[in-house]
């Protein structure tokens, strides 16, 4: 992809060199949705980024004033329907960068990637995703309950979590809505 700059922000291409960047929140993944995407040591996190780099379906989002990995994007095409996503290491939280660069992704997805609907899966405790996906201008469509488990209990049992989905249409975004 070609790179997208907001005013701190660059959205790029993974690259192999965003190794220790990723493994830095990805070693402890603070939502459970990412829990299968836990590494373990800095040979996985290379395989990773050398994996990303090459799907085009994650984004990494970087500071534009250091080029520091903070956390990334995805985007998975379905026709004219993406799912959306984002994980960014919890030491930038708080800045609005996450805001920042959905709302860099959406204007991107909308005007130049064709896309007519974005959706997201947010789970029903994950508070600070639901409220970013309302200032993006997405819509509560529904709550899945139980819809799937990232975890087991200690005697190996699922446990199943609520999910809820956000959508936004192209003809209902606002752009300088999500901005505020």
């Amino acid at each position: 992809m070609e790179p997208i700059e907001t005013d701190r922000l660059v959205l790029r291409a993974f690259r192999r060199d965003d190794a220790a960047d990723l493994l830095a929140y990805l070693r402890e993944p603070g939502a459970s949705c990412f829990l299968s995407l836990r590494l373990a040591d800095m040979e996985e996190a290379e395989a990773e980024a050398e994996k990303r780099s090459a799907d085009g379906e994650h984004i990494a989002v970087c500071l534009k004033a250091t080029g520091r990995l903070i956390g990334d994007l995805f985007a998975v095409a379905e026709s004219d329907t993406f799912s959306v996503g984002w994980n960014f290491n919890p030491d930038f939280g708080g800045h609005g960068y996450a805001l920042e660069a959905a709302r860099a992704l959406f204007r991107h997805l909308f005007e130049k990637g064709g896309a007519r609907r974005l959706y997201a899966y947010v789970e029903d405790h994950n508070a600070p995703s639901q409220r970013l996906c309302e200032r993006l201008g997405m819509r509560k469509e529904g709550l899945f309950v139980e819809f799937v488990s990232f975890t087991s209990d200690d005697a190996g049992n699922p446990i199943y979590e609520n999910t809820m989905q956000y959508a936004v249409l192209r003809r209902e975004w606002k752009p300088e809505a999500a901005s505020a």
